[in-house]
């Protein structure tokens, strides 16, 4: 049997450049001619990558204190809500906020510009205080003239996601894109063998502190993600059918790139954002060798119908078929659309394991796995 290594082995082999370094592509295929101990010796670490529709975001900005003083109360970004009630130039901007519930212009889009370094117009009024005399402000800000901008995600990164059917007479618009009538298409938005939960299961090696590619810099795992659950079914090779483990991520936004942080529009749902996240994976033994070596075709999720929910789970696919255009649902073939960009993770796979191999990012141990979880609360109605 392989040895077991630890992170800051592979860590001294990354400084001396001695490090084996591979994407989760390259290794899956590895896998059709290896086996789990061959990898084990000979890889170190294995990159991946995500990027799609991810509406839990947004960003935190601290403005800088006017003159005079003001405690901000209402604000807006471009006309785009803003939450204000932190502290005084303190304020959280969502995206999938808008100024009216028809807008095509969002949380998503200011936080694209700021990164862009692009002037937003910033108005805020506040009743006034003996400390904060000032009531209204009305003026530009970008990049450079706020102090910080932390883009802080409660639920990134899914582990893995349903797909979306619509079995009903009429068009439905939704999160995962506009779905035709009578099964016409079949949407689903996760990266298989490049997504970084889908290589690491049971997260031996992600936890709180896991240091990341986030959005084209670097950034963290700050907790577990909203809505995480780990008590989804397995399939043969180990891997949660359905939606499953979420992650809470931190970055400097003014570090970021617009690239790898995109605004999106849904057609009468709403505003959502795109992030791009690539996570390394320390090939610590032989059984993290076989997570990593999974395969699209041993990847499988739920089909739900998001035109009738009562319907529940409709069957299964896995990822190879997705990713082939079609697949079969009850005897009847569906053509299947990514929402998510394999392109673009597969760009960021790439990025982050030259920044591995040049010696630029060092991976980390988590200062906290996180726990096993058996299920969800849902919101109960009480009037």
């Amino acid at each position: 049997m392989a040895k077991q290594r630890t992170i800051e082995e592979i860590n001294e082999k990354i400084r001396s450049g001695r490090a084996v370094v591979l994407t989760a592509e390259q290794v899956s295929a590895m896998g059709r001619e290896s086996t789990p101990a061959e990898i084990s010796e000979k890889v170190d670490v294995v990159t991946t990558g995500t990027f799609g529709p991810m509406c839990s975001s947004g960003m935190f900005i601290n403005f800088g204190h006017t003159d005079p003083p003001m405690r901000m109360e209402k604000l807006t970004l471009n006309n785009v809500p803003v939450f204000g009630g932190i502290a005084a130039v303190d304020a959280y901007i969502g995206a999938t906020e808008t100024a009216l519930p028809h807008d095509q212009y969002g949380g998503a889009h200011v936080i694209e510009e700021l990164i862009a370094g692009n002037d937003v117009l910033l108005q805020a009024t506040a009743k006034g205080t003996d400390c904060y005399p000032r009531t209204e402000i009305k003026t530009l800000i970008n990049r450079d003239r706020v102090n910080e901008m932390i883009m802080f995600n409660p639920r990134n990164a899914y582990q893995n996601y349903n797909v979306a059917v619509n079995s009903t007479s009429k068009m439905k618009y939704t999160y995962m894109g506009t779905l035709l009538p009578s099964y016409g298409n079949a949407t689903f938005s996760t990266s298989g063998e490049l997504s970084p939960l889908l290589n690491d299961p049971e997260m031996r090696t992600i936890g709180i502190g896991t240091r990341i590619f986030f959005g084209g810099a670097t950034g963290y795992v700050a907790w577990h993600g909203t809505q995480f659950n780990t008590g989804k079914p397995v399939n043969d090779h180990g891997v949660p059918v359905g939606n499953s483990a979420t992650l809470a991520l931190i970055g400097n936004a003014k570090e970021m790139d617009t690239r790898f942080i995109k605004a999106a529009y849904f057609e009468k749902y709403g505003v959502s954002i795109f992030v791009g996240v690539g996570i390394p994976i320390p090939v610590l033994d032989e059984d993290m060798a076989r997570r990593v070596m999974i395969r699209n075709s041993q990847i499988e999720t739920n089909v739900i119908d998001y035109g009738n929910p009562a319907n529940g789970v409709l069957g299964s696919a896995d990822y190879q078929s997705l990713f082939s255009g079609e697949i079969t649902l009850k005897g009847r073939k569906i053509r299947t659309a990514p929402l998510s960009s394999v392109k673009v993770a597969r760009e960021i796979a790439a990025i982050l394991r030259e920044e591995i191999v040049a010696g630029r990012f060092m991976l980390t141990e988590p200062v906290e796995l996180f726990r096993k979880t058996t299920g969800l609360n849902s919101l109960q109605i009480r009037l």
